[in-house]
């Protein structure tokens, strides 16, 4: 299987990781026009599953080092299975919280807030469970990336009250997105091998592991996307014909929205080899400001803002940069 062999190239795959999380947001965006987050929902977990899977004949397959994909799933021990399953579950759980949060907030406040918020606890559980760089830089850069947290959602504020939106529905929604997405990575974590090249037996390489994830996701999403549809955050009850209504185009969208955010998920697991899960998930994490860069740039979320606002903006923006610079010299 393919395994990265060096720390710039983990770094270069947590960057990717990071552009892809901050970016599969804006296919919920765009199917969001005329389509249901919750009927996005099915199709943006079917496009997760496709790729783990897809990911998994390919360049979990290829290579002489570690196991192949289907061989490590044969090995593979029950409760290892399950830790990455209970991984896919709580994350299911947390992004469809940040979904609904995108749907009221926008990306430019539920990803800083909820994303955020999921780094910065991210980052300590997985330190604590496997230390690995510098903890007084790794730590400096996260109170930085705390910082802009604080500043984005000051700026939020300041900008719906002079727009008399003020949403505090979508700000509970993400600070409790935040809170479940701190604790997946630890659990998929947990059944991995320590190491890539030479995995130890019962433990699940990043490619089976990414699958087994997914698992857990679309298996949960029978039931809490379910459970939204009759009882939704916002707007009417929603049926299964309602979802047989969309385009091929939206379904495709959803997918892609899908197939996206778990390229994020594998690249950032494969450079948890030589990073560390810490500092590999919290730049994966970054992700907070790409979103933020699309919901303020291309989706105008901040529109009209006042000058007070603006400069709010930038000093998270800056605050961001400063941090996630932090944790990569962390690992070196």
């Amino acid at each position: 299987m393919f395994i990265p062999q060096s720390y710039s190239l983990a770094v270069i795959l947590c960057i990717v990781t990071m552009l892809c999380w901050g970016s599969w947001g804006n296919t919920q965006k765009l199917a969001g026009k005329s389509w249901r987050f919750e009927l996005f929902y099915w199709d943006y977990v079917i496009g997760i599953l496709l790729f783990a899977l897809l990911l998994g004949f390919t360049l979990g397959s290829t290579g002489e080092n570690g196991r192949s994909f289907l061989k490590d799933i044969s090995q593979a021990e029950p409760k290892n299975i399950l830790n990455s399953v209970i991984g896919g579950v709580i994350f299911n759980a947390s992004n469809i919280l940040l979904v609904a949060a995108m749907a009221i907030a926008g990306m430019a406040v539920a990803f800083p807030v909820g994303v955020g918020i999921a780094l910065a606890l991210g980052v300590i559980i997985n330190y604590v469970a496997a230390p690995k760089g510098d903890p007084v830089i790794l730590f400096t850069g996260l109170a930085l990336i705390v910082a802009a947290i604080i500043i984005d959602a000051v700026a939020y504020k300041k900008h719906s009250t002079s727009m008399q939106k003020v949403s505090g529905k979508g700000i509970f929604l993400s600070v409790a997105a935040g809170v479940l997405m701190s604790l997946f990575y630890r659990f998929v974590a947990s059944s991995m091998v320590s190491d890539f090249a030479v995995p130890e037996l019962g433990k699940l390489t990043p490619y089976s592991a990414v699958f087994f994830f997914a698992i857990g996701v679309v298996v949960s999403n029978l039931i809490f996307n379910y459970i939204l549809m009759k009882k939704p955050i916002e707007g009417a009850t929603l049926t299964f014909s309602d979802y047989g209504k969309g385009s091929f185009g939206v379904h495709l969208t959803g997918v892609l929205g899908g197939i996206i955010w778990c390229i994020g998920m594998a690249m950032s697991i494969l450079a948890s080899g030589k990073a560390g899960f810490a500092i590999s998930y919290g730049l994966g994490q970054g992700a907070t400001l790409v979103a933020a860069l699309w919901g303020v740039f291309i989706w105008k979320e901040f529109k009209g803002a006042t000058k007070s606002v603006n400069t709010l903006i930038l000093f998270m923006f800056l605050a961001y940069l400063a941090g996630l610079a932090l944790l990569v010299y962390a690992g070196t």
